[in-house]
């Protein structure tokens, strides 16, 4: 009997805003490495989790939403969701159990021809908010596009199904030795996940103009007698904006630098102090320069 050969290779989530592809790249790396949010086009960079099995290791490659750009930060992220998409070796495509197929699921679905090197996974995600027969009909509905290499029902929250996913998926890549270290989660600097988790705070409850504006910087960081202090600023292209992110009596930017403080210091597993201030980069979404200093 022959040894069961060892794969590794490269997966991206690609689906439509909220279809859940962060919170299923978390579930299968077991730690929060991408934040998660309603709100269009929160994943701006591509992010590496690595799921680690004993026949294998499998890349996920947390990526920008494919769609139409209005911006050159837009641009700039669609180029970046194509050369990711032509390097991996699997694409999956989420669309939620509960909600009927759209004009974006169809946009997508026809963008992947553009990526014929990958194979292709339909996943049918947030199967625990959805009824059988909704299910049925979602699953009749994603076989009619395609010819897929496979269709899995799952739920990240409940975790339903994921593990028959990564069996999927890791027996779809080539063999290959291990690409990262046993100890490795994700190659996602430490400054950048703090700057992520405070724009994720900074999400939850914002005003539909806020999102695409907001970027985060971490400035700075000090050790002070046990305690951690991290000193980060948040990015705002208006005046009016940067009054709406401090909220009334600065009562908006206390909540949010609260709930970002909790997720740091679960990240860190120490005590930390979060100092934020508001900034104003004009038009930065526009701007190359603004866009450089941000890491776009």
């Amino acid at each position: 009997m022959t040894d069961t050969p060892f794969r590794a290779g490269f997966v991206s989530f690609v689906g439509r805003p909220n279809a859940g592809k962060s919170t299923l790249t978390n579930a299968l790396v077991g730690e929060k490495i991408a934040i998660t949010s309603p709100k269009p086009q929160t994943t701006r960079r591509t992010i590496r989790g690595v799921v680690h099995r004993t026949d294998g290791q499998l890349v996920i490659v947390d990526t920008p939403g494919i769609h139409r750009p209005r911006t050159l930060l837009g641009e700039r992220l669609n180029a970046l969701v194509e050369a990711t998409l032509g390097d991996v070796d699997v694409i999956g495509f989420c669309v939620p159990a509960n909600e009927k197929l759209g004009p974006g699921d169809r946009f997508i679905n026809e963008r992947l021809d553009d990526f014929p090197r990958a194979k292709k996974v339909a996943i049918l995600t947030k199967t625990d908010e959805a009824s059988k027969n909704e299910i049925i009909e979602q699953l009749t509905q994603l076989g009619a596009l395609r010819e897929w290499d496979s269709v899995i029902p799952i739920s990240a929250v409940t975790r339903d199904q994921l593990d028959l996913l990564a069996d999927e998926l890791l027996r779809l890549m080539p063999e290959s030795p291990p690409l990262y270290d046993a100890g490795t989660r994700t190659e996602e600097r430490e400054d950048d996940r703090i700057a992520e988790l405070i724009r994720e705070a900074a999400l939850e409850g914002a005003r539909e103009e806020l999102p695409h504006s907001l970027a985060v910087t971490v400035d700075d960081r000090e050790e002070r007698e046990g305690l951690l202090e991290i000193y980060a600023s948040v990015y705002v292209e208006r005046d009016s904006q940067k009054g709406i992110v401090i909220g009334r009596g600065g009562s908006y930017l206390r909540d949010l630098g609260e709930r970002a403080r909790r997720e740091i210091e679960g990240l860190l597993g120490r005590r930390v102090y979060l100092s934020l201030r508001v900034k104003v980069a004009k038009d930065w979404q526009r701007d190359p320069k603004a866009l450089g200093r941000f890491g776009f």
